[in-house]
């Protein structure tokens, strides 16, 4: 068996978009921790900073529609021109010095949450075409585990950079790793015709890819099984803290928790074509919900070291069902419905979790962590039952 980063970086292209997703994360993962900690330290509002990542993650409501821009145009010259119009749109934050202005922030939040809708939605189509097929689980794993790593490397730097020189120098090193992820996208050889006109109302191309997911045998389980995963995952990240408090630690210690579960994160990324290809997407997935359930329910122990195994497990078991979705959603997809399937597929999984993090936080000061963290792996592994059908 061929190690996985050997068998994507042979694959030029694959190799290619991998370093396209290393460079534009890593200023991702650093200005989505700044803008928080930037509108604090203007406004003293905890509130206002929360609303920092509710900007970011709104336009995800709306990702069928923003998809269908990746199904109307060719997928590369779209993803360097999103890249591109980030890069040029950032500098704007130069202008953020007071809190009267941060309106312009909350703003460029917005439309930095609508791009990434669209680049993530043409970023699978395009995958799907310049990647070797049998590669798709590969690619997605290392797709994972790099997004995993920049978020453990990222954040600290960014925090730095910015007790340093301020907001706007973060965001000017955003745009520049946005850049750069522009012309590497540049370099992918990728034959595209333009897409034929459809005469069909943009209301009803909108809604394609949701009849389609939700209409699919194979791809509906495990979207759902994923927005299912991802909902209780947080509420369970809205546990957190709960953990920390009954540990006796400081709420620092919650950045160890999550540093090793993002860690298990990258692990699994590593190995997860190898994996997929062994067990299949719907037998992968269900372990890795099985493999989260054990480590939800096992936090309810008063144990450091039960408590940094469990991240473990928790980093490890949680991606696994949304790699096996991303890479079913793109074997199973035509390619002129890729884009707004995607998208479909992205809502359907991620917005869940904003959902499970606003019930968390209504509950966890109502109910004992102790007693609420083995319901929510009782849960989970309900969630198993649409996917063991036809193992």
């Amino acid at each position: 068996m061929t190690w996985t980063v050997t068998r994507v970086l042979r694959d030029r292209d694959a190799g290619l978009y991998l370093a396209a997703v290393v460079v534009s994360g890593f200023g991702s993962s650093a200005m989505w921790l700044v803008s928080g900690i930037w509108v604090k330290d203007l406004t003293g509002s905890n509130g206002l900073a929360a609303l920092c990542v509710f900007a970011l993650w709104a336009p995800t409501l709306v990702g069928p529609l923003l998809g269908t821009l990746a199904d109307r145009t060719r997928r590369r010259p779209l993803l360097i021109g999103t890249n591109l119009a980030l890069a040029v749109l950032l500098p704007a934050l130069l202008a953020v010095d007071a809190p009267d202005r941060l309106w312009i922030l909350f703003a460029v939040l917005l439309v930095y949450g609508a791009a990434g809708a669209v680049h993530d939605a043409a970023e699978s189509a395009l995958v799907a075409a310049v990647v070797d097929r049998n590669l798709l689980g590969d690619f997605n794993g290392l797709r994972m585990a790099a997004n995993e790593g920049m978020k453990l490397l990222a954040p600290p730097a960014g925090a730095a950079l910015y007790t340093a020189y301020g907001g706007a120098r973060v965001a000017l090193l955003d745009a520049v790793t946005f850049a750069l992820a522009a012309g590497v996208c540049a370099l992918l050889r990728v034959r595209e015709s333009p897409p034929a006109p459809d005469p069909v109302a943009w209301r009803a191309r909108t809604v394609v890819g949701a009849r389609y997911v939700l209409g699919h045998p194979e791809l509906r389980p495990l979207v759902l099984a994923g927005g299912t995963t991802m909902f209780f995952a947080g509420l369970n990240g809205a546990v957190i803290y709960a953990v920390v408090e009954g540990l006796g630690h400081s709420p620092a210690y919650a950045g160890l928790l999550y540093a090793v579960q993002g860690l298990g994160s990258v692990l699994i990324g590593l190995v997860s074509g190898p994996l997929l290809r062994r067990w299949g997407e719907r037998r992968f997935a269900a372990y890795g919900i099985a493999l989260t359930a054990v480590g939800v329910g096992a936090r309810a122990v008063t144990s450091d070291t039960v408590a940094l195994v469990c991240s473990a497990a928790i980093g490890a078991g949680l991606p696994c069902v949304l790699i096996a979705a991303y890479t079913a959603v793109q074997r199973r997809t035509p390619g002129p419905l890729l884009g707004r399937t995607a998208a479909t597929a992205n809502t359907l999984m991620f917005a869940p979790n904003a959902l499970g993090l606003a019930v968390g936080a209504g509950v966890v000061d109502l109910v004992d962590h102790r007693l609420l963290l083995p319901v929510l792996a009782l849960a989970l592994l309900l969630t198993l039952r649409p996917l063991l059908t036809r193992l």
